[in-house]
């Protein structure tokens, strides 16, 4: 097919290729998520010394969980005797230390080399030098990244940086006290859908009127086709007849009482590149992290926070958590009815992005520089 030029209103996509080839998405693996800051777990979900998660981050299974000393750590969930999984379970805990189920190598939770069989009778080997590779660590909004890199970026102008660009103000954030929120629901997606689709799909509204009628009964504003992302530091506002962001429209749960007077009865989303989208709204945040697993497949682990005092009450929150579990069965089937067609020569050269849509060509020039970076 030859390529036509397209009227400006239209802007072109990324072609179907970088969707569903392999090779793409390996190098997206190697200098994205592994170059970048990935939002692993919840720092609640490792709160005591010998919990532990692992965690897939690009190629490599990342081991986090708590030292003794209260200090959050993450490793490369690997033997270092010859190359075993050490933790072949998703989560758990341990009382002291890790050991590897193949030869018995042993680490504490500092990761140092403690213990083998027959170690004495090896004096030279040093068990720092032997111990865990770890990775570097930082946490925020309550939740522990990670980063592979040898050299990490800042994380402030990779991460905190994000919110600042979304929202207009490096503060803003804040005042939703994210880290000190407590999670009333985690629901977990497995979407069989390239990550860039889904990336897309939460930055634009375009979509809203067509496949999300609950989502635009509360936010009207979306049913005109621009996403709150579309413009610096906009919140969409609640319809003047919805008492809160639930299903229904109905009244929600405790005010998180640090959002500001201006900041009420709005809803904020933000996008922290590659893999989180943060929803804030005034009783509640909603946290996705996607695990891009392959291709055309990506797990994505949703959050629904509230105030403590909330979640420890037992205080019904389904309303909250089912307008936006229904936003997100909605997202991702359209971003499954997408993907089969990825590979379609009708789509060889890929598609077109709208007005309302234009702001995703930025992400597409981002994947662009950074797969050539």
């Amino acid at each position: 097919m030859t390529a036509i030029e397209l009227p400006p209103s239209l802007i072109p996509t990324l072609p179907g290729s970088s969707y569903t080839d392999p090779q793409i998405f390996a190098l997206e693996q190697e200098k994205i998520f592994e170059r970048m800051w990935f939002c692993a777990v919840r720092a609640s979900d490792v709160d005591r010394p010998g919990r532990f998660q692992t965690v897939q981050v690009g190629r490599e299974s990342v081991l986090v969980s708590r030292s003794r000393d209260g200090e959050v750590k993450a490793f490369l969930n690997i033997c270092r005797h010859r190359g075993a999984r050490l933790c072949t379970q998703e989560s758990g805990e341990v009382k002291r230390a890790f050991q590897c189920p193949y030869h018995a190598w042993t680490y504490g939770l500092d990761g140092k080399l403690v213990a083998a069989p027959n170690l004495t009778s090896m004096p030279d080997i040093d068990r720092t030098a032997y111990g865990l590779l770890p990775v570097h660590v930082r946490e925020w909004l309550g939740y522990v990244w990670v980063c592979l890199a040898e050299e990490p970026p800042s994380f402030e102008d990779d991460v905190v940086a994000a919110a600042t660009e979304r929202l207009g103000d490096a503060e803003a954030v804040t005042h939703y006290q994210v880290d000190e929120l407590a999670v009333g629901r985690r629901i977990r997606y497995d979407v069989k859908a390239n990550w860039k689709l889904i990336v897309e799909n939460f930055m634009e509204c375009y979509h809203c009127a067509t496949i999300h009628p609950e989502l635009t009964e509360v936010l009207p504003e979306f049913a005109d086709g621009y996403a709150a992302q579309y413009y610096v530091g906009h919140g969409a506002e609640f319809a003047g007849e919805a008492k809160g962001f639930t299903v229904d429209g109905s009244e929600g749960v405790d005010r998180i009482p640090t959002v500001s007077e201006d900041q009420d009865r709005r809803y904020y989303a933000i996008t922290v590149k590659p893999q989180v989208f943060i929803n804030l709204v005034p009783d509640h945040v909603i946290v996705h992290r996607m695990y891009p697993l392959a291709a055309d497949h990506t797990v994505i682990d949703c959050d629904w926070l509230f105030l403590p005092a909330v979640v420890e009450s037992g205080r019904d929150v389904s309303r909250s958590v089912e307008l936006f579990h229904r936003v997100n069965e909605q997202d991702f089937e359209a971003c499954e009815r997408c993907q089969p067609a990825m590979d379609s020569r009708a789509y060889r050269a890929g598609g077109v992005l709208v007005p309302s849509e234009h702001h995703i060509a930025a992400f597409h020039e981002w994947v662009g520089d950074r797969l050539r970076g």
